[in-house]
């Protein structure tokens, strides 16, 4: 299966890559298309609205479908997508171009966490889920800083054409070594309206809380990463060569933190490592957005506990998540937990750019009050996280 592992963790690193490169390029597209924060934020959220829609639609169907053959589908439409962008020499282009990206992104998102859920056994899979996301990490720490060095040589586009390339590449390996996946398939040949899928999917207050607990979680992060390099340009006194290495230096950490917390939830129980990472989470949270002026070590130091925390939380949650609902079912339920994420993670930026504004002299104001609400939305979903139950394993 190790194979299998890395293709799905390279797919997860276009994936995340494409929607990564947005964030430190906001400043330079607000320049370029003459655009407020509140559009940036507009920009961030219709890839996630996009891509929100598209998974909630997709719980209705996928489970009829070979886990294979769906990955090939959505993986073409995602790197189309991505050329899209990068052909993109206006705004409104650009707009159209991430919700083309959206719409197939999110079934990627959906479909890598469903197949980990069928691929491995409960007590493997938050160690499978930590590779994955390490994926993230090395995004953040040769995706992102690279993707801005070409941008500086070659213009923004050009990233978009090198990730694209990277889709098709990853493509043929998905083609040639993921095997077909059809156990899901047995037993489920009647037809059932989307509203009888729905009841199904959310039959179990449990299931339902489980949603709820995820769509808090990405809202809490949501609001403040799509503003972090604004900030730190505007308000802590980055330039935008240096915006990189808060990428090189949280992903360089997640990069090692990401597998070891997989495997403590695996050894100790999801629950118990998810509330350890939520509850740190809210040190970087309030710290990141009241950050003033320091030196660069210190900012460095609190965006990498930052990238820290908040991966940390989310590995156990997502492996949590395979395991509140029977596999003949759990594509879709992971669909439409794609789809709370997506759809949270465009809440989140819009709600940011309503708050967030620049003053007369440049900075971005008002960035504390995400912080503020990022810590609410946490400790509401540790609570939540308290009364769920697990339908394998038992922790």
């Amino acid at each position: 299966m190790a194979i299998v592992l890395f293709i799905l963790a390279a797919l997860q690193f276009t994936h995340i890559m494409d929607f990564m490169i947005i964030m430190p390029l906001g400043d330079e597209f607000m320049r370029l298309f003459n655009i407020t924060p509140k559009e940036f934020s507009i920009l961030v959220s219709s890839y996630t609205f996009t891509a929100g829609t598209a998974s909630f639609t997709s719980a209705f169907f996928i489970d009829r479908f070979d886990r294979k053959k769906a990955l090939i589908f959505v993986n073409t439409g995602f790197f189309i997508g991505t050329a899209l962008c990068g052909l993109a020499d206006t705004f409104p282009l650009l707009l159209g171009a991430r919700v083309v990206t959206g719409m197939f992104g999110g079934l990627i998102n959906s479909l890598l966490f469903t197949i980990v859920g069928d691929a491995f056994p409960i007590d493997k899979r938050s160690g499978a889920m930590g590779v994955i996301t390490a994926s993230f990490s090395v995004a953040a720490v040769l995706g992102v800083p690279s993707g801005l060095y070409l941008a500086n040589l070659y213009g923004w586009q050009f990233p978009f054409f090198v990730m694209a390339a990277l889709g098709a590449i990853v493509l043929v390996f998905v083609i040639k070594f993921i095997p077909n996946m059809t156990s899901h398939l047995e037993g489920i040949n009647v037809k059932r309206s989307p509203l009888e899928l729905l009841k199904i999917l959310l039959a179990k207050r449990n299931q339902q809380l489980a949603l709820i607990f995820m769509l808090l979680l990405v809202l809490g992060q949501f609001m403040v990463i799509p503003f972090i390099a604004p900030f730190m340009i505007r308000n802590v006194g980055f330039t935008s060569e240096e915006i990189p290495l808060i990428y090189l230096v949280g992903g360089g950490l997640t990069i090692f933190t990401g597998p070891l917390i997989g495997k403590l939830a695996d050894k100790y129980g999801r629950k118990q490592i998810f509330l350890i990472m939520a509850v740190l989470s809210i040190i970087p949270l309030y710290v990141l957005t009241n950050l003033q002026t320091v030196p660069l070590y210190m900012a460095l130091a609190v965006n990498g506990l930052f990238y820290v925390c908040i991966s940390g939380r989310m590995i156990p949650s997502n492996a949590l998540m395979t395991s509140v609902v029977l596999p003949e079912n759990r594509g879709g339920f992971m669909s439409l937990s794609s789809s709370f994420q997506q759809i949270g993670a465009g809440i989140a930026s819009l709600v940011a750019g309503i708050v967030v504004y620049i003053a007369a002299d440049g900075t971005l104001h008002n960035y504390q009050y995400v912080g503020y609400l990022g810590i609410a939305t946490t400790i509401i979903a540790i609570l939540i996280s308290l009364k769920l139950t697990t339908l394998e394993g038992s922790k």
